[in-house]
């Protein structure tokens, strides 16, 4: 017997702390969803990337590891001067950031959860969000994967002691990602300088393999990149971003994408058919295709296969975010940021749209685990005023709206979409309305017959009427908009004209009655 789905839950954060809530469907009319776990304070919160635990940290205090399915303290530790704190994708280590006074003292350590033991420790002078976290982990926590100047390291995550294992020189590195499911390859990206173009690499994972790059894509105005792997790490999106653009069409400056795969089947840029920004792009999550918003406003949107060739174009729009569901079946077109806020919601496997809303000011928004639910939320520090959660439908009608007088956070907890059934609701639903649309149209069919073969009485007999030409006919309309209605039609006359008409018909009785007076005069 196939065991229940687990339940949804939404992790909301506000100044005074984090609380745990029980996720949808909710019955109609709730305002305040249970709670799994009161208000606890903290000051940032975060889950493992497959929501078998929770993270929640104290600024330059501590960081304490919740079990997700009882939400009890797993570990908590005491880590004075503490800047960042993550989990990792199994929530089997715990990696921390302090601050520090001397190279000599050693200020990131990755830490067993269960038993609070250092594994292991180093220096670093400084972090950023683009460097964090230090030690990259693949998703079973095989691989684990280090940048350090000029070079990526590698390490067993399940005998830290070990050491550094095996080195891949990339002189110049400044950033890294590594493929996650799996963690076969890693990505390294070498910025501009100099005149040598900048470049992207990618390599195995495998010491022995690590000798020359499986693929490198190399290209000029570029300082910064975003690395995009798909499941089953055969793909990366590089977009690639300049501060500058110098075709002097954008102010924010000049982004490319650019595809490359591991097997070297297609290394170039994504041919994208609108000038202008790349937005947003997304694996499905099979792997097998992506999505792009780009072009300038209003922005373009293709699903493109793993050939690069476009599949399905969304059409055009005033969006810039794109969210695939994690069935891969649904797809969330969005404007958000200083965009008006418009969805449209598409079905993929229907290749039809579905449905048109509006989330006005939201900051953050990310499909359930289980496909079903759309969740949108206005987030302080962006903006500190309206913030709030709604949570939408699959087909855009919204379910539940709440506001807050701040809030800091709202994220689902993450769970595999494998242990979710299939959305079967909307195909039944739209099959019936389909039965019902033939059915009404059948009828009207019928009734259109009926009085059509019905003789025609004077009651509906239509009178001829005169000619009337188009542009007269056009003139008639715009004017019946413009005075709802009240407009004069040909067989009415306005004031003026009944008036002229009077006055004419005087002048005639008048004259007529000159006429006859000089006739008698002559007599």
């Amino acid at each position: 017997m196939a065991s229940p789905p687990p339940a949804l839950e939404i992790l909301v954060r506000e100044p005074d702390g984090f609380s745990v809530w029980s996720g949808p469907p909710y019955p109609p009319g709730t305002t305040s969803p249970p709670q799994r776990l009161p208000k606890t304070a903290c000051s940032a919160t975060s889950f493992s990337a497959d929501g078998a635990r929770l993270l929640a940290t104290v600024a330059s205090a501590s960081a304490t590891v919740y079990d997700c399915r009882t939400l009890a303290v797993v570990k908590c530790f005491e880590l004075p001067g503490l800047l960042a704190a993550a989990l990792s994708p199994t929530g089997a280590y715990l990696q921390t950031f302090q601050k520090s006074s001397s190279p000599q003292e050693k200020n990131v350590t990755v830490w067993q959860v269960d038993t609070a033991v250092a594994l292991y420790q180093h220096y670093q002078k400084s972090m950023s969000k683009a460097t964090w976290p230090m030690i990259q982990f693949s998703a079973d926590e095989s691989v684990g994967c280090r940048m350090m100047p000029n070079e990526i390291q590698f390490f067993d995550p399940k005998d830290f002691t070990k050491g550094v294992l095996s080195r891949i020189r990339m002189p110049g590195i400044a950033a890294m990602q590594l493929a996650t499911a799996p963690g076969s390859h890693v990505a390294g990206f070498v910025p501009e300088a100099k005149g040598v173009p900048a470049s992207v690499q990618i390599f195995s994972s495998n010491k022995d393999a690590q000798n020359q790059a499986v693929a490198r894509r190399s290209f000029f105005r570029c300082s910064t990149v975003q690395l995009h792997w798909n499941k089953g790490s055969t793909g990366l999106l590089v977009l690639a971003q300049a501060d500058v653009d110098k075709t002097n069409q954008s102010y924010y400056g000049e982004t490319k994408l650019n595809y490359l795969t591991t097997d070297r089947a297609f290394e170039g840029i994504v041919p994208l058919k609108k000038d202008g920004p790349v937005h947003d792009v997304q694996w499905s999550s099979s792997g097998s295709e992506f999505a792009v918003v780009y072009g300038f406003m209003p922005a373009k949107a293709t699903i493109f296969n793993k050939k690069c060739n476009p599949l399905l174009e969304l059409g055009e729009g005033p969006y810039n975010t794109i969210r695939w569901n994690p069935k891969g079946r649904f797809i969330v077109l969005a404007g958000f940021g200083n965009l008006p806020g418009d969805m449209a919601f598409w079905d993929y496997s229907e290749k039809k749209l579905v449905a048109k809303t509006k989330a006005e000011c939201s900051v953050t928004s990310e499909w359930s685990p289980d496909g079903r639910h759309f969740m949108t939320a206005t987030t302080a520090p962006r903006l500190q005023i309206d913030n709030g959660i709604k949570i939408f439908d699959h087909n855009g009608s919204l379910q539940f709206k709440k506001m807050f007088e701040k809030l800091y956070q709202a994220d689902w907890k993450p769970e595999a979409p494998e242990r979710f059934g299939d959305i079967t609701d909307l195909t039944t639903s739209l099959s019936s309305l389909k039965i019902e649309e033939t059915k009404k149209q059948a009828q009207g069919s019928k009734s259109a017959q009926t009085s059509s073969k019905a003789p025609p009485t004077a009651s509906t007999a239509s009178k001829p009427t005169a000619y009337r030409p188009p542009h007269a006919k056009g003139s008639a309309e715009i004017q019946d908009k413009l005075f709802g209605g009240l407009a004069p039609t040909g067989g009415e006359m306005s004031k003026n004209a009944l008036r002229n008409k009077k006055r004419r018909e005087k002048q005639k009785e008048k004259k007529a009655a000159e006429g006859s007076g000089a006739a008698a005069d002559e007599s």
